[in-house]
Parts: C-alpha cells; sequence; structure tokens
C-alpha cells in the first residue's frame, strides 16, 4: 500500500473509494495463451488494514470459492474500513482440470509460496500471486476443504505461537484451532514468515458447495471484520466452546490396517469415546469384518467419505479434548439429539 492508501499491484493499482476486478496474468499455456486468475481488490475510503482472502489453491476446493465471492459481491462493503484483496481461484489450471494439483507434472500451488520468477512453473505462478495480491496485506485467511473422498468439520490451522496469528485465529471464532508451523511452501507459514500473520481454514470435502459450512466460514469473516475493526456492523463471534490442539499426543490420524470397504459409524464433527467403534472394516462376502476403536475419547474433525482403503489409507482425524471442554461437547450433542417435548 502507498502512503496515499492506494493499492498498487504489478500493472495497476487501485484508489480508496474504487473496486476493482480483474483476470490477472500468472502465466501461460501450452499454446501460449495466458493463464489468469480472477481477482478482485475492494478499496474502502477509509483508511484500515489490508487483507487478502484466497481460495482453491487446489483447484478441486470449492467451498472456499464460495465464501470469497459472497464478501466480495455480496456484502455491504461501503463502509469498508481498509483494503481486501479477493482471490477466489488461485490455481486456475487445476480448478479447470478439477483436480487438486496444478496439471503441470501435478505439482502443488500450495507448497510452491512464496515462489520464485526464475523457477518451477509453478513457483512462478506462485510468485506473481504472492508478491501482487499477498505481500502489500496486513494478514489474511486461506481457505481450503479436505482432499478428495474425505471431509473436515470447519476448523482453523495456525501457528499459535506467534501472537499476531494467534489473534485472527482466535478471532475466526471456530471451535477448533489446530496449532502447527504448517510445511514451507504453503501460503500461511510463507506469508507468515514475512510479517502477514495467515491462518488455513478448513472446511468440508473436495467437488461440492456445502451451504451450512460456507455460512459458518462467513460468520468467522465477519468475526474477524469486527476484531480487526474493517467493519464496524458486526461483533466478534465466541463460538460457545473451544479448544486448541497443541501437541502430537492431542490428536492422530487413525488409519487402516487391512484393505477394504468401511463402514463409518460417527459424522465429522462427532464425540466417540475410547473403545468405541469409529468404523468396521468388511470384505465383499463380510465374513472378516474388522472394527476399529477410537484410542482415547476425542472429536472427529476429519472422517473419510470414499468408503474404500488400501491398508495405510486414513479413516479418520481424531483430536483429544480437556475434560471441561469434552464436557460441554457432550452435552451439546447430547441436547442435538434428545428429542423435544412440549
Amino acid at each position: 500500500m502507498s502512503t496515499d492508501g492506494t493499492f498498487t499491484y504489478n500493472g495497476g493499482k487501485v484508489d480508496p473509494g474504487e473496486r476493482q476486478n480483474l483476470r490477472y496474468g500468472i502465466s501461460e499455456t501450452y499454446l501460449g495463451d495466458p493463464v489468469r486468475i480472477p481477482v478482485t481488490i475492494i478499496n474502502g475510503e477509509r483508511s484500515g488494514p489490508t487483507v487478502f482472502l484466497s481460495a482453491a489453491a487446489h483447484g478441486d476446493e470449492l467451498n472456499g470459492i464460495e465464501v470469497v465471492r459472497e464478501v466480495a459481491f455480496e456484502w455491504d462493503l461501503s463502509n469498508l474500513a481498509g483494503t481486501l484483496v479477493c482471490l477466489p481461484v488461485m490455481n486456475v489450471p487445476g480448478f479447470l482440470a478439477q483436480q487438486r494439483y496444478l496439471p503441470i507434472y501435478d505439482r502443488d500451488l500450495n507448497r510452491s509460496f512464496p515462489g520464485r520468477e526464475d523457477s518451477t512453473s509453478a513457483k512462478r505462478m506462485a510468485a506473481r500471486i504472492f508478491d501482487n495480491f499477498v505481500a502489500p496485506c496486513d494478514f489474511g485467511l486461506d481457505f481450503h476443504t479436505s482432499t478428495r473422498g474425505r471431509t473436515n468439520m470447519l476448523h482453523v490451522r495456525a501457528d499459535m505461537s506467534d501472537e499476531a496469528v494467534e489473534r485472527l485465529a482466535r478471532a475466526f471464532g471456530s471451535n477448533v484451532i489446530i496449532d502447527s508451523e504448517g510445511s514451507d511452501g504453503i501460503l500461511r507459514t510463507e506469508a507468515t514468515r514475512v510479517g502477514i500473520p495467515t491462518v488455513t481454514v478448513e472446511m468440508g470435502e473436495a467437488h461440492r458447495f456445502q451451504r451450512g459450512l460456507i455460512d459458518d466460514a462467513l460468520d468467522g469473516v465477519e468475526s474477524v471484520f469486527a476484531e480487526y475493526e474493517l467493519l464496524d456492523t458486526s461483533a466478534v463471534r465466541w463460538p460457545g466452546w473451544r479448544t486448541v490442539i497443541d501437541d502430537a499426543n492431542e490428536k492422530t490420524w487413525i488409519r487402516a490396517d487391512a484393505g477394504g470397504i468401511v463402514d463409518m459409524h460417527h459424522e465429522r464433527g462427532s464425540l466417540v469415546r475410547e473403545g468405541e467403534r469409529i468404523c468396521t472394516l468388511t470384505n465383499p462376502f463380510k465374513d472378516d469384518n474388522v472394527a476399529v476403536q477410537a484410542p482415547f475419547t476425542g472429536l472427529l474433525v476429519g472422517v473419510l467419505e470414499n468408503p474404500v482403503v488400501y491398508p495405510g489409507n486414513p479413516l479418520c482425524h481424531l483430536v483429544e479434548l480437556e475434560p471441561d471442554v469434552r464436557r460441554v461437547v457432550e452435552r451439546e450433542q447430547t441436547a442435538a439429539i434428545e428429542p423435544k417435548t412440549e
């Protein structure tokens, strides 16, 4: 951002009080045609922070696309204090092919940030996105879903050792925050390293819009905007209960020890107790059933959707809860299944 509040990128600028929709070139196809990503920049008349909302770094992860589009085009941003940079589809080649990775040697765009202009195709794309639309920002929210065949409950992934990231993660207002620094090349990791606090928001599954999760994520964005005073029409959200998973012993991926067909007995977000059957592995004849039990009492943050597995494939993502949080979750889930009386 310039000193007069103008947002600038290589090839253009957006003055205070202006909105700009553009298709920004980040690469070229085999035929030499441009690869362009859609970008919307809303620069408020009032001064404030610059924030990016990004989605579809993995081309088949669609829920976040709708979150970013609705904020950009359905919210009343006439009184915005600051600048909003909306990147609804970063991985355009993957989006067009409806696959997770760039269809150019199957490279992962979300392992390529901050990128390099003289490196691989993925890192060149990442550099143009990062340098033009992430680097000028003060913080960011990057939306993802689980990979194909699995689904996640809404949660935030963040490096909670960074105070600025912790503030952002808590402001989003999700029940679950998974504390991790993140791998090299991930957008949130690389942005945070250069002083742009960023969190990943995980929600649902690939290849679909899931309205309930989209609405919950929009509530989270509204809460963040209230925390940083971008909008003065909302309040910071308290989700009712919250757990921060910050120890390797408090979370585990449970994996299949045998190949077969999976009968999942619980949905994402369910509380399961130690020793309780999470799912059953069977063969085509149903004569060799294998029960998969919870190693501890915890919350199913993610579960398998595709009901077939090889040995070693993940079945679910289980996180342990502190006793006081577990009691709140137990009451909440019990109330949800109890019949209502007049």
